[in-house]
């Protein structure tokens, strides 16, 4: 998969639902998710609620943010350009999500149950425990819907969901924006609107406007 390309296209259509199975809760119940911190300006309403979303006990057992980071970087891996979904912070990201939207909880919760159950059928471990390449042979049975086979339906809509939320946290941070080349509002100069397309239309600046206006020489 040439991840990066399809989920640039994909990232302004996220948060895509999908029902799955609900998964029951592993043993570790002391796990504790890295605390996500919001250093912008907030209203004050908002402020309350993002604060008391933090202080809400974890909703995902240390199992599962250790296989939501695997599937993190699979989704976006590091490359020359910037560093993977798990370097921007995109688990942490999607523990807070879960909180904010708890429509999400069951689906990402039976998704990551499914995804375990599949593994251990297959190589007798968890997601966590195999290998890479085992890893990726599971993942990309459910990572093209079109392709998929009809009982992995489950896992193809939990992963659409991981797909969705892992883009939205990643392109949503420095590192993100930093990956697609957005810029932003930046100083240009402008020597108004170039010839070829004002001949299109008939028209022209005359030689008032010529002398008025300054023109910047492209080095």
């Amino acid at each position: 998969m040439d991840r990066r390309k399809s989920l640039k296209i994909i990232v302004t259509s996220v948060f895509a639902s999908g029902a799955v199975v609900a998964g029951c809760n592993t043993s570790d119940k002391n796990a504790k998710t890295p605390k996500t911190k919001f250093n912008l300006d907030r209203a004050k309403e908002e402020l309350e609620r993002e604060k008391k979303l933090l202080a809400e006990p974890d909703f995902f057992t240390a199992h599962e943010m250790t296989t939501i980071s695997i599937l993190a970087d699979i989704i976006i891996p590091a490359d020359e350009i910037s560093g993977s979904a798990s370097e921007a912070k995109v688990p942490e990201f999607i523990a807070f999500i879960v909180k904010d939207m708890p429509s999400h909880q069951v689906p990402m919760k039976g998704g990551l149950r499914w995804l375990d159950m599949q593994c251990v059928k297959k190589f007798e471990k968890s997601f966590v425990d195999c290998s890479q390449k085992q890893q990726l042979e599971i993942v990309d049975t459910i990572a093209f819907p079109k392709k998929a086979k009809p009982e992995m339906s489950q896992g193809v809509s939990f992963f659409n969901l991981m797909r969705d939320l892992t883009a939205t946290g990643f392109y949503t941070t420095q590192i993100g924006v930093k990956d697609i080349g957005y810029k932003g509002n930046t100083p240009n100069q402008w020597n108004g609107v170039p010839n070829e397309v004002l001949s299109q239309y008939n028209l022209s600046y005359s030689e008032k406007e010529l002398k008025e206006c300054i023109n910047f020489e492209i080095k």
